[in-house]
């Protein structure tokens, strides 16, 4: 394993989560087909950490995500459970039969309009409508062509894979090709139709008791998703795909939970918790709740049941995390939210998981890089240790995308420009970091050219700051994080890759955004958006106090017994009470002047 291991086991857990883990993955499969010859060097980030090596029935080396995924039925369109690179297990069996055979076939899901244009323009999909692979490297890597047919070649290593006999297949998108197209924004339903790699047949995990469409038999409360995984049929299935993952890595730093909070997935994800705490522990484990677009006050059920399974996911994932995060583009997480978070280079639609899953994803995957870097990596425990001292298991997050850095600017120049807290958008509906006092932070800071990492002022001219004194673009992040934050226990890392937003990313970005995501002057460039630069920061925050604080009381005030549904799915009053309890002295930790704050 390059960069010695370090494996992290990903589950995803909810319909929501799925949008952000299909555009993450999404990201991850583009920044391994990154052009040859790119300026970032390759390898900068270990993609060993998240993906494992395999190999197919037919002898065919595989790398897929290493991932458990759980889904409500009906959230699959046209993907297969056991994904498609080990053929048809049904089929597989067929063949040894001798007897007579009788064949049922069902109907597949529609394709996402614009799908077909996008699999044309780049040579993947025959006019009959079958996958065509001419050919296959050798060596450890697989040819990826994902379930709905977003298709790319790579290898772990991160090179191209030739698609095509005689020229290969061009990269996504170049100077001589246009972009392709991306499907209309209205026509995705589910996760499953942009993701664009290959799952193993082990990642998926259907919860069949519950529908994803239609008001019946809807998955809604903390309590009924706690209690799948008291069910031994469920149980038993994620025990047995834990195992099969983790004996197989050299050295497992721990698992990422992305965990819906809104709904009763916040149950199982707290459920999940509390299993991976007790069968592997001293492993890292990182939570990521996740809230999909503002509510809407017209369903008073649905905002009821979203702050319940919102507070008991925060408090029983706490309980069981390292590390729990909410992750949400909403303006609060009680009963009245403010507006979405607005962005000054970005135009998404709120309503839209398809566009609040890409900019959550890409926070993401700026936020995680530090245990997945290939060199002087910090471990998912060692993250944990910096942010959670003293009862602090909950952090905020706050980013810049993408980060305002004009071409052949500075460093040191777009720092000075940009500022202090007022340029962070916040993303876990906890209220802008301005004015919050932060009693521990790591920042992420890529897609800077190293070229720019530093002052570029002729000798003589005077320095406008501080921070054009600086020799290493290192100096000038921690430096700035030290005027902003005195005093603050920091981790900074400056990364030269850049975060990729190849199709089928939705175009979100301002027109005065070059291909890497730099912002210029004048006319806008007409550019197809490529990379963008991104700044993120993990916080443990004393916003906090306020947010938790205020969430406890809130919940205090309902009579639940209007709500008697919730309660008759699992939790209890005595339960919920005590919930309410943890929730006030979780608040507390975060409190200014606080012993160890």
């Amino acid at each position: 394993m390059a960069g010695g291991g370090r494996e992290v086991l990903t589950l995803q857990l909810g319909h929501f989560a799925g949008f952000v883990g299909a555009h993450w993955w999404n990201q991850q499969d583009a920044a391994l087909c990154a052009p040859t010859g790119a300026k970032e060097p390759p390898g900068e980030l270990c993609p060993d950490v998240l993906y494992r090596t395999g190999q197919t029935p037919h002898g065919q080396e595989t790398y897929t995500p290493r991932l458990i995924l759980m889904d409500l039925k009906g959230s699959l369109s046209s993907l297969k459970q056991e994904g498609g690179l080990y053929g048809d297990r049904q089929l597989d069996a067929a063949i040894a039969w001798q007897g007579k055979l009788t064949t049922h076939r069902e109907e597949l899901c529609p394709q996402v309009p614009g799908l077909q244009d996008v699999l044309s323009a780049e040579g993947v999909l025959s006019s009959d409508g079958i996958w065509r692979v001419k050919s296959v490297p050798s060596g450890r890597g697989e040819t990826s062509l994902g379930a709905t047919g977003w298709g790319t070649g790579q290898s772990s290593k991160g090179k191209n894979v030739s698609l095509d006999s005689a020229s290969g297949r061009a990269p996504l998108t170049t100077a001589a090709a246009p972009r392709p197209l991306v499907p209309t924004e209205g026509s995705i339903r589910v996760w499953s139709d942009f993701l664009r790699v290959h799952l193993h047949p082990r990642s998926i995990c259907m919860i069949q008791k519950y529908n994803h469409d239609g008001e019946a038999g809807r998955l809604e409360a903390f309590g009924q998703g706690e209690s799948i995984l008291k069910e031994p049929q469920y149980l038993e299935d994620v025990e047995d795909r834990l195992h099969f993952y983790v004996e197989e890595c050299d050295y497992l730093q721990g698992f990422q939970i992305l965990c819906d909070l809104h709904d009763g997935f916040s149950g199982l994800g707290a459920k999940a918790a509390e299993l991976l705490r007790d069968e592997y522990s001293g492993r890292g484990i990182m939570s990521w709740g996740l809230l999909p677009g503002p509510s809407s006050r017209r369903e008073p059920l649905k905002n009821i049941y979203r702050v319940l399974n919102t507070a008991l996911g925060l408090v029983h994932m706490s309980a069981h995390s390292s590390l729990v995060c909410p992750l949400s583009l909403g303006g609060g997480l009680g009963l009245r939210p403010g507006p979405p978070v607005t962005f000054p280079h970005l135009r998404y639609d709120a309503t839209l998981p398809f566009h609040c899953g890409a900019i959550l994803a890409t926070a993401l995957d700026t936020l995680t890089a530090p245990y997945r870097l290939r060199s002087a990596p910090v471990s998912m425990a060692q993250l944990a240790d910096t942010l959670n001292f003293s009862g602090k298991k909950v952090v905020t997050t706050a980013a810049t995308i993408p980060f305002p850095l004009a071409p052949g600017q500075s460093l040191p120049d777009a720092l000075v420009q940009l500022g202090g807290a007022a340029v962070w958008t916040p993303l876990s509906a906890c209220g802008s970091p301005s004015g919050a006092h932060c009693f521990a932070q790591s920042v992420v800071l890529r897609g800077v050219d190293r070229a720019c990492h530093t002052s570029q002022l002729a000798p003589g001219t005077p320095l406008p700051s501080p921070l054009h004194t600086c020799t290493a673009g290192e100096d000038v992040l921690a430096q700035y994080l030290q005027q902003q934050q005195p005093g603050v226990r920091s981790s900074a890392h400056l990364l030269l890759a850049p975060c990729t937003v190849a199709p089928p990313y939705p175009r979100l970005f301002s027109p005065r955004l070059s291909r890497h995501g730099l912002v210029a002057d004048g006319l806008p460039s007409g550019a197809a958006v490529e990379s963008v630069p991104v700044l993120g920061a993990l916080c443990s925050s004393s916003s906090l106090n306020r947010t938790l604080g205020d969430l406890a009381t809130e919940l205090s005030k309902l009579d639940v017994r209007r709500w008697a549904s919730f309660l008759d799915a699992g939790v209890e009053q005595a339960d919920l009470d005590e919930a309410l309890q943890e929730l006030r002295s979780l608040a507390q930790c975060y409190q200014e002047g606080r012993l160890g704050g």
